[in-house]
């Protein structure tokens, strides 16, 4: 008998090596930037022109040098780079949402400039074809597009799995909105870690969840809009949240980084590649998968334009397709990525970056408040229900509406000492929060009341999509 290898010591390497290994040097103030922007057809009722789509991505490329393309299996460009600066223009998982990422810098008022020279271009050139960008977190025409993935291995991949929920039993585990990741919209951020304080950070920002959905929450879904930051369930409630590890938040507070391995051990693998064919499968928490002799998978066949079936032999080193989406993601390059906050009006959207970067730079204060707090904590409930109640539209009464006001500026202090620290004149673009600290408004609210007063989705998508 062919003995097994030691899979325990295999993964904690592979895991070390992806995870771990990235943190082991020193820590700069570097933060990443990914902007979602749903494109939006501005005539009524229409869903969105690819082909309008990729014209106006070309007139962009025209202006800005981005060399390095990557094209589909269709040949459509869906992504683009600047190699000096590190800038991207990409499509997220269909042509309905454009990104703009930017490649990590310490100062973000240089970012937010390029921002303001990018986004302006590319408006105006979906404009002349009937066509917009807006800061939603939701596409304000997620009924009428076509809900097609980019056409690669990647992407089919992707809807492909979640499109399988219904062999994992039926409401009310799942939503029937398996294609929510070509019509959900993120504003994300990444911050540079080490290893010495990952696990702090990841702690404070779990905790701070329920505050953020207050200040950021704006993606009302429900039949009366009554989730502000839907995004939330659309993720839980799908495939990805079969294993609850491998999305949403921490439900445990994390001793050490042993801790966080065990973790990631207990998350669920989903996707690995074989021959440059992704492979999808049912999702087996990782410390199984590799224990088990074949895996039983999926793939998409480009020349007979089908999935086919195969099986495979698991190996250590698929930790690199390993996908938890954590609010607080630990990644493979040394940073924690923050993945809860919803994109943001265009006018606004730099304020998560700045937000978590100076929350960054106080960890240890911003722990010691949240440990203190009783404007949320206190009542019975943890920081994952907590996340829920807050992202509801109606509170329930233990919520003391002033003394969260008072909370979330006090956290609003905190970030801005921390953007001090950083010292390259950032605090302006926290502004913004303050007014909704005051108002305890967001958004998602502002839009759901708008709707209300008798103004159209167009309206209000035309108005977040202002510079």
């Amino acid at each position: 008998m062919i003995e097994k290898p030691d899979t325990s010591k295999s993964l904690g390497a592979a895991l070390d090596a992806r995870f771990f290994a990235p943190l082991r040097r020193p820590r700069t103030r570097r933060v990443g930037v990914e902007l979602e922007l749903p494109v939006w057809n501005r005539t009524s009722g229409k869903a969105t022109n690819f082909a309008a789509v990729h014209e106006a991505t070309d007139e962009f490329l025209d202006r800005f040098d981005f060399p390095d393309t990557t094209r589909d299996d269709t040949g459509a460009l869906y992504r683009a780079r600047d190699p000096k600066t590190g800038d991207e223009l990409s499509f997220d998982c269909s042509f309905n949402t454009l990104e703009i990422s930017f490649g990590p810098d310490e100062d973000l008022t240089v970012v937010r400039r390029r921002f303001e020279e990018y986004y302006p271009a590319l408006q105006e050139a979906l404009l002349r074809r009937g066509h917009s960008l807006s800061g939603m977190g939701i596409n304000p025409r997620w009924r009428e597009n076509r809900p097609e993935p980019i056409g690669n291995g990647r992407y089919r991949m992707l809807l492909h799995h979640l499109k399988s929920y219904s062999k994992y039993g039926g409401a009310p585990r799942f939503h029937d909105h398996p294609d929510f990741g070509l019509f959900s919209c993120a504003s994300q951020a990444q911050i540079d870690a080490d290893e010495e304080t990952v696990v702090a950070v990841i702690n404070a920002f779990n905790a701070l969840e329920p505050f953020k959905a207050v200040l950021f929450a704006n993606s009302p879904f429900g039949e009366r809009g009554e989730w502000l930051c839907g995004r939330d369930r659309l993720w839980s409630h799908s495939l990805h949240g079969l294993n609850p590890h491998n999305c949403g938040m921490y439900g445990v507070t994390l001793r050490s980084t042993a801790d966080l391995v065990g973790y990631l051990q207990s998350t669920s693998i989903y996707c690995a590649e074989r021959d440059g064919k992704y492979l999808n499968f049912a999702p087996v928490p990782l410390r199984e998968y590799l224990s088990s002799e074949t895996i039983s998978a999926d793939y998409w066949d480009l020349k007979w334009r089908t999935h086919l079936t195969c099986t495979f032999r698991p190996d250590a080193n698929d930790v690199a397709w390993l996908r938890p989406f954590k609010f607080e993601d630990l990644t493979q390059r040394g940073t924690v990525e923050f993945r809860s906050v919803c994109e943001q009006p265009v006018r606004d959207a730099f304020t998560p970056a700045v937000f978590h970067a100076g929350l960054a730079e106080e960890v240890p204060a911003l722990a010691e408040l949240l440990a203190s707090d009783t404007s949320l904590y206190g009542h019975g409930y943890g920081a994952a229900e907590l996340r829920a109640i807050m992202s509801r539209r109606e509170w329930p009464s233990f919520v003391d509406r002033g003394a969260l006001a008072a909370q979330l500026n006090r956290i609003l202090d905190l970030a801005e000492e921390g953007l001090h620290r950083r010292g390259f004149g950032e605090e302006p673009l926290l502004e913004p929060l303050r007014r909704r600290a005051d108002a305890l408004s967001n958004p998602a609210l502002e839009q759901l009341n708008r709707l209300e007063r008798g103004e159209t989705i167009e309206q209000i998508a035309k108005d977040y999509g202002a510079l």
